[in-house]
């Protein structure tokens, strides 16, 4: 390996590969000075150091439901609520199992339900897919 291919990270002072050191176009060479993996374990500090100011801001960003959320959730939609754990439980019990996209063959297929009251009854979709299912056709049977 060429020695401009190279790069000491500042915190371990190991000599690696460019390609162990993300991009930034304001470096002089393109590249932080930090690695990946000095990176990451910063990060995961910087998060578990301040883990209550990151979760209000998760939460105020709506990606992280409180418990209330949750209970009001379940409780505006109990049928959809027992579809969505039967599913989750019949997979751990190895009742059901996990299958692809049956559109695009898609591995982050989600379980769908045409009917809540068919808890068990599901088609595989992804999310792309099952977004445009649900934008053609609403609720479906889950709406009546």
């Amino acid at each position: 390996m060429k020695k401009k291919n190279l790069k000491e990270c500042f915190k371990c002072n190991e000599i690696k590969p460019l390609s162990e050191f993300y991009k930034h176009p304001q470096m002089a060479d393109g590249h932080l000075n930090k690695c990946k993996q000095c990176n990451k374990a910063d990060v995961i500090a910087n998060r578990l150091d301040k883990v209550e100011y990151y979760r209000e801001y998760d939460r105020a960003r709506g990606s992280r439901a409180t418990n209330d959320d949750l209970r009001k959730y379940r409780e505006k939609n109990p049928q959809k609520y027992k579809a969505h754990s039967a599913v989750g439980y019949a997979i751990k019990a190895k009742k059901l199992f996990h299958e692809d996209c049956e559109v695009c063959g898609r591995e982050d297929a989600h379980a769908h339900h045409d009917d809540y009251a068919k808890p068990l009854n599901v088609r595989w979709l992804c999310p792309p897919h099952h977004k445009q299912w649900h934008d053609e056709n609403g609720e479906g049977l889950n709406g009546r």
